[in-house]
């Protein structure tokens, strides 16, 4: 066994050489490449694209909104892997016509041993475990469910949600009060 000392001083050792290895890279870097400066490399550009107008331009929110509800499901869909890997290996484990051998590969993954006395009760614990499994995983995903059923409802995933709002409004101009008139047949055909 390794003592506490031994630890923390390959810890020392490896933050050392991370940061050794850092350093001496952007150094060696720097005294490597050219540096051969002009009007052209120091103008400030964004995206490849130079700059037009004030910086303070409001974006659209939906932006935000499609970039925040992607990550929040994005992290919640992640949640199924670790589910899915105590899932596996309680069924494998539940498996009635499972024998010693195979049983002790996935408990051994994790750390346990089990024994030809204990396996059919490890067997019936695997089971409840699966079946825990099976209903903590219907639970979580109703509420993602119900989450996305929420977004859609009230528009959230509609990317042109105010392009239909505009649509659905009666037409009225917006320089007057008198309705737009109908152009003339002779007009539309010119």
């Amino acid at each position: 066994m390794v003592s506490f000392t031994a630890l923390v001083g390959y810890l020392a050792l490896f933050i050392l050489l991370g940061v050794v290895f850092l350093f001496s890279t952007l150094l060696i870097g720097k005294l490597v490449r050219p540096t051969i400066p002009n009007a052209e490399k120091e103008a400030i550009y964004e995206c490849g694209e130079p700059t037009i107008g004030s910086s303070w331009v409001q974006f659209d929110l939906r932006f935000y909104v499609v970039a925040l509800l992607f990550v929040v499901f994005d992290v919640e869909v992640a949640f199924f892997f670790p589910w899915a890997a105590v899932f596996g290996k309680a069924t494998r484990v539940a498996d009635p016509s499972s024998t010693i051998e195979r049983v002790q590969e996935p408990l051994g993954e994790l750390g346990f041993t089990v024994q030809a006395t204990t396996l059919q009760a490890t067997q019936q614990a695997a089971g409840n475990l699966a079946v825990i499994a099976f209903v903590d995983l219907l639970v979580f995903f109703g509420v993602v469910l119900v989450g996305f059923i929420y977004l859609w409802k009230r528009g959230d995933l509609d990317w042109v949600r105010a392009l239909q709002e505009t649509q659905a409004a009666p037409a009225t101009s917006t320089w007057s009060e008198a309705p737009a008139r109908e152009p003339d047949h002779a007009e539309a055909t010119v």
